[in-house]
């Protein structure tokens, strides 16, 4: 399975005060993990360079390079702005999403397949994993040790150990 190399961090939803500043609904677990890039990408692949951020609220107000006044700003409305994956290193045990949607998910004990990962909620506690199986029907899972084995992200596999009642 390949690995995306530019992931989705947030969307530029409008413009924030008059010298070309932007307000970014960040789409990473903390506002704050957005600030920490000088340089995110838009789609194609374009480098965007970042003067300054800082979180206000949930929102991320963004300087970008070259963008100096209000109608530049609104030119970027609605624009995904993207970070490069070689940028960001995980905890041990952390993933990115959408490294997670398409894994197939199975049975420790007896390689029983449930189905694969459609969509991930963020809960606060713990995420939690959309299983969906081959008939249709979705099943919801907890991210917690007691039922998530093993991630092989490369082999497109999550082994899960069910707890009673998980899947009935």
């Amino acid at each position: 399975m390949e690995k995306k190399k530019l992931l989705e961090a947030g969307k530029i939803v409008t413009v924030f005060g008059i010298k070309g500043e932007v307000k970014v609904q960040p789409w990473c677990d903390t506002p704050d993990f957005l600030c920490e890039f000088d340089t995110l990408y838009y789609k194609s692949g374009t480098p965007v360079m970042i003067e300054r951020s800082r979180v206000q609220k949930n929102m991320v107000i963004m300087k970008i390079d070259g963008t100096d006044t209000v109608e530049d700003a609104q030119k970027l409305r609605n624009r995904v702005l993207y970070i490069d994956r070689d940028d960001v290193e995980l905890e041990e045990g952390s993933y990115f999403i959408q490294d997670l949607i398409g894994l197939e998910v199975i049975e420790s004990k007896d390689g029983k397949l449930y189905g694969k990962i459609a969509d991930v909620t963020q809960t606060g506690a713990n995420d939690v994993y959309h299983i969906k199986s081959d008939d249709g029907k979705e099943y919801l899972i907890p991210a917690i040790p007691e039922v998530i084995d093993s991630v092989d992200i490369e082999g497109g596999v999550m082994k899960i150990t069910a707890l009673d009642g998980l899947f009935d």
